[in-house]
């Protein structure tokens, strides 16, 4: 096997894509901060216990896992960063009111989420504690829908759902819960004739709503398709309350500026199940195949390390994100030559700290010492540094 050939799923970042990533993450991150949101940078790697502790069993099949040669603990690298940013809020900063904090960091998976998915994603995001009501969840949802536009992106869908809908259909009834994981993996799938053969272990109320499930998806904007699930759910108040959350926050005028985006829902997707604790999203944009934003409520999380607190908040895959963003112009530079010049070394540094792009052309002996700077694609050198006199100028190449 060639020594360059790196694992399947794993790739280098070339620089005309890094540029692109890197100028999105500032921009977001900038954002974020004028937002009122706390840059927080967690470990790559820490202890198995606290890095899966009420996370569920998705995450835990998708976290690289070694053991800790100085004190024989398992340790995990990390494949989500939000678990580690509820632990930060709950037992590092300690705060009363609210907080709310944001990340940018590359995560590992075992296996790559989705069709043609990294197994190496950089997350970015943002994460509101101590908060419970609708409105940081609202904050949230337009904080996606703004890191949307900053990439430029024209058009993209937004799936909603909320977890207590299914909670509400399986709390009444134990075979129900006992199977709990092989139903929400059936729901998911959307396997129709799976889910009818796993209900006949089940009783007739709880087997007729999971499968009425597999029809509840549409358009949150079309009062016919939101009549017909009220319909469906009449007979579970605690489900028809989730759902009535659901179309309250979709209905809010917060949402409605902004036409580009489009609100679905779909009740029976239950990725993030035993993690999530209310509301829940993803966000698509054409071109991609996987959701480019996850994100929801979890008010539990933050309990297992000492101190409950209302969360709500969501991640997003910058680099396919940044992927869908058109090809950025080559940046104008200056060429300077190679010269132990006092002088020339004042006048780059001068440039440089105004933000210019300064290349030095190293000496070459078998071909033109230029030859190197025109090779590199990030840069249009449209200047050059001359010597004038005594003086170091810049002039139009």
């Amino acid at each position: 096997m060639p020594a360059w050939l790196l694992p399947e799923s794993i790739s280098d970042v070339l620089p005309a894509e890094a540029r692109k990533i890197e100028a999105l993450r500032r921009r977001l991150l900038d954002r974020y901060r004028g937002c009122g949101y706390e840059l927080v940078q967690p470990p790559l790697l820490e202890y198995l216990d606290s890095l899966l502790t009420g996370t569920g069993q998705d995450l835990d099949l998708r976290t690289f896992k070694l053991v800790d040669q100085v004190s024989g603990r398992t340790m995990g690298l990390r494949a989500d960063i939000t678990p580690q940013v509820a632990r930060i809020d709950a037992h590092l900063l300690n705060r009363q009111g609210v907080t709310r904090l944001c990340y940018a960091a590359s995560v590992l998976h075992t296996r790559p989420a989705g069709l043609l998915a990294t197994r190496e994603p950089l997350q970015i995001g943002a994460e509101i504690y101590g908060h419970a009501g609708p409105e940081a969840d609202l904050e949230i949802l337009e904080l996606v829908i703004e890191s949307l536009k900053a990439a430029g992106i024209g058009q993209w869908r937004v799936d909603l759902n909320h977890v207590g809908v299914v909670r509400a259909i399986l709390a009444g009834d134990a075979a129900a819960q006992a199977r709990q994981s092989e139903i929400l993996a059936v729901l998911q799938a959307k396997d129709a004739p799976e889910l009818t053969a796993l209900a006949q272990g089940l009783s007739a109320p709880t087997g007729k709503a999971l499968r009425t499930l597999l029809d509840c998806y549409g358009s949150l904007s079309n009062a016919a398709q939101r009549a017909q699930v009220s319909q469906a759910l009449e007979a579970l108040p605690q489900a028809q309350q989730a759902w009535q959350a659901l179309v309250g926050l979709a209905q809010s005028p917060l949402l409605r500026t902004h036409p580009e985006c489009e609100l679905t829902f779909d009740l029976a997707d239950t990725r993030g199940f035993d993690y999530h604790s209310g509301m829940t999203f993803a966000a698509y944009c054409n071109g991609l195949p996987n959701a480019v934003v996850r994100g929801g409520r979890y008010d539990d999380v933050g309990q297992v390390f000492g101190r409950a607190r209302p969360a709500t908040g969501f991640s997003l895959e910058l680099r396919e994100l940044a992927g869908l963003m058109p090809a950025l112009a080559p940046a104008a530079a200056i060429i300077a030559p190679w010269r132990e010049d006092a002088a020339l070394r004042v006048a780059m540094a001068q440039l440089r700290a105004q933000g210019e792009i300064v290349v030095q052309s190293l000496p070459a002996e078998d071909k033109n010492a230029d030859q190197e700077v025109q090779e590199a694609q990030e840069f249009a050198c449209d200047r050059q540094l001359v010597k004038r006199g005594d003086q170091w100028v810049v002039e139009k190449l």
